[in-house]
């Protein structure tokens, strides 16, 4: 799983990264709010954990910008700011926890993970996905486009699952890997290509508009265009 850090106070920072790290995590570390709001915004994240203050942007504007924009990944706010109305704004403006500083390592651990498996459990909770004329029923296993079925293979309905799951999002071919496959990504294999150019030939051949896309150096989306 994916955790974006948005600190600035280095050594808390790299001691998130590392931690989080060596419990198993992906993690990618910025340290200023814009930055944070941008990775927010264009990255495949499963969590954010974000400080208040911060340069550029404070953690309420970035956490504000998120949520209008729909991202609706967990929010864990981990902030000196302790007063118990710093508390409720937080809350207030989407977050999810909200952790004081000095904090212990194992404890934002198992927030970390109890708020993963919340957001997995909303996640998987929707049984019924579509975009444009195409429909998926996660229970079922069926999907159709335009009223007529599509034959997939147990790997094309959980890559087709995950790109509407994650519509609009661009994922990289990395996650893709550790998602359908739950395999580390290895640039000698083209098993992402082909499965994609597959499914590919499935959902759109025949259909307007396309819905699977590619962005040369970035990975695939999912959306109208």
């Amino acid at each position: 799983m994916k955790i974006l850090i948005v600190e600035d106070e280095p050594k808390t920072g790299d001691y998130l990264k590392q931690g989080l790290s060596e419990a198993g995590f992906t993690a990618d570390l910025v340290r200023n709010g814009l930055d944070g709001m941008h990775e927010g915004l264009s990255g495949a994240y499963e969590l954010l954990v974000l400080d208040v203050n911060l340069p550029a942007l404070d953690g309420w504007q970035v956490l504000k910008a998120l949520r209008a924009a729909g991202r609706d990944f967990p929010v864990l706010f981990l902030t000196a700011r302790d007063q118990v109305e710093d508390r409720v704004k937080g809350l207030e403006l989407g977050a999810d926890d909200y952790l004081v500083k000095p904090f212990a390592f194992s404890e934002l651990l198992a927030r970390v993970r109890t708020l993963l498996r919340r957001g997995r459990a909303k996640e998987t909770g929707r049984e019924r996905l579509a975009l444009a004329d195409l429909e998926l029923d996660a229970l079922k296993r069926r999907a159709t486009r335009a009223g007529r079925r599509i034959d997939l293979t147990a790997k094309e309905f959980a890559l087709l699952e995950l790109f509407l799951r994650r519509q609009g999002e661009v994922l990289s071919r990395s996650f893709i890997a550790s998602q359908v496959w739950d395999m580390n990504f290895d640039s000698d294999t083209n098993v992402i290509e082909v499965a994609i150019r597959r499914l590919r030939a499935k959902v759109d051949d025949g259909f307007a508009p396309k819905l699977i896309h590619t962005l040369r150096g970035m990975g695939y989306v999912m959306d109208i265009r």
